[in-house]
């Protein structure tokens, strides 16, 4: 498919920004800081009227229609996905233009969503020109030493990162005993809770580092709950593949050497990595674009999208069979979530300011991971860190105050950089590598399960018990 719907989605968003406000309008927004418009947009107080209920509702029909449609529904599905996402999404944004009047959620969740695709599309592109053969034998101990390593690097490179230079290579040294459970492992621990540990390794922690909290403040608090969490679930695995007989009695000769062809774009990989923190709220000297939705990172990882696919070795990308599908799949589903999510962020976000005094750190956690499972992991973390913060009279965009709560009591700011992080693992939209690690491995001929599936038969059974234990030795009746 082309890109011509998404391409129309993003003009319309812009047309609409620039016919509806004014300069004195778009002054006010410079003047505010990123994290500082995030929480008072999402919270929906002050300037604009919470949004009607009802407006939830084309929200749960996209997500109802992501679970059923490659299940009852595939070949229509799998021809109109773009068009039912993106309408779907043009309902809220038509909702807030005409009867709210509200363009400045729709602006913030432009710049959002620009953000996302910028850093996915980036990633995907230079990673995929990297060919990585790992000419092992498959055993569950060689498993669950890539899966270690996968775990480490993903706060190094962050998870998106470290899941699309991973998938590929852990599906070619599976190839002889490839199971979907595979999949789904690399999913929990590469493309999610392994990145718990830096503001590289997840969004809502990066943004945490922009609203203040130290760098190394992450690490030094929860690397005493990330490991066992990820030892856990890797135990789990362990006991999956080491029942798995698919290649009892196969003997296949491996020189057992590691070969990487392609090194040039690990340079665009790095590039991506610095680009992360171009911003203006880290650098001073880094130009604001603002009014415009993106700002020189989001150029800077856009160039990267076409160079690095241009100068990247041919062989290298024939041999991963890369092909733009799997991003252009992400684009389209996310561009209608990110839109048709609105009301939900703000009702949720209204609510936990209200209640958030009324809250312990056990139900700053469950309700941080339960909505990051199902929305942007990014505004939820930031809603429920400043109602956090509210107990204590503190305004998340100062990060004098930031730092001042960080220093009061740290376990609120853990359970929800920790829920942010883990439970994006919990279904296939939590987080933005879930969908395009699902979407390479069915192009390689892997039968994932449906989204539904997905969630009954390996998030509740491997995950909720985990997050559950973490839950009563870290968190339970505390706060």
């Amino acid at each position: 498919m082309k890109f011509k719907w998404i391409i129309f989605f993003i003009a319309l968003f812009v047309y609409l920004f620039f016919l509806s406000i004014d300069f004195t309008a778009a002054q006010a927004v410079e003047s505010h800081s990123a994290v500082d418009r995030l929480v008072n947009t999402a919270a929906g107080s002050g300037v604009n009227a919470l949004p009607n209920p009802l407006m939830v509702i084309p929200f749960i029909l996209l997500l109802l229609m992501i679970a059923t449609g490659p299940l009852f529904y595939k070949h229509f599905w799998e021809n109109h996905y773009p068009k039912i996402s993106i309408l779907l999404g043009l309902v809220v944004v038509v909702y807030y233009i005409f009867f709210l009047n509200n363009y400045e959620s729709l602006l913030h969740t432009l710049t959002e969503y620009i953000s996302f695709i910028a850093l996915l599309s980036s990633l995907f592109v230079a990673s995929g020109g990297i060919l990585i053969k790992v000419d092992k034998k498959s055993t569950p101990l060689m498993n669950v030493l890539f899966l270690l390593f996968g775990a480490f690097i993903s706060n190094i490179i962050g998870t998106t990162g470290a899941s699309m230079l991973l998938i590929r290579p852990f599906i070619r040294m599976n190839r002889e005993r490839i199971a979907p459970y595979h999949i789904i492992f690399f999913i929990f621990i590469v493309s999610n809770i392994g990145g718990a540990l830096t503001p590289i390794g997840d969004p809502p922690l990066f943004l945490g580092y922009l609203s203040g909290v130290p760098f190394f403040w992450v690490i030094k608090n929860v690397w005493y709950i990330w490991l066992p969490a990820v030892l856990l679930v890797i135990a789990v695995f362990y006991f999956f593949d080491v029942n798995n007989k698919k290649d009892a009695g196969k003997v296949t000769a491996h020189s057992g050497k590691i070969q990487i062809k392609g090194t040039r774009n690990l340079i665009f990989l790095l590039i991506i990595i610095i680009a992360v923190f171009i911003d203006p709220v880290v650098f001073g000297w880094v130009p604001n674009l603002s009014p415009l939705p993106f700002g020189i990172r989001e150029i800077v990882m856009f160039a990267v999208v076409v160079l690095s696919y241009k100068f990247a070795d041919k062989t290298a990308l024939t041999d991963n069979e890369f092909d733009f599908e799997p991003i252009k799949e992400v684009a389209y589903l996310f561009a209608g979530i990110f839109a048709a999510m609105i009301p939900a962020l703000q009702l949720i976000a209204n609510e936990a300011h209200v209640i958030g005094s009324k809250l312990n750190a056990g139900i700053f956690y469950w309700a941080t991971g339960s909505l990051s499972a199902v929305l942007d992991n990014t505004p939820t973390y930031m809603n429920f860190l400043s109602a956090a913060m509210g107990k204590y009279a503190l305004d998340v965009s100062l990060k004098a105050h930031v730092l001042q709560f960080v220093s009061i009591d740290e376990i609120y700011l853990k359970a929800i950089s920790v829920a942010a992080v883990f439970f994006g693992a919990m279904t296939y939209i939590g987080n933005g590598p879930n969908f395009m690690v699902k979407s390479i491995s069915e192009r390689a001929g892997i039968n994932m399960p449906s989204f539904f599936s997905y969630i009954v038969k390996y998030s509740f059974v491997v995950l909720v018990p985990v997050f559950t234990l973490v839950w009563l030795v870290f968190f339970y009746g505390k706060g």
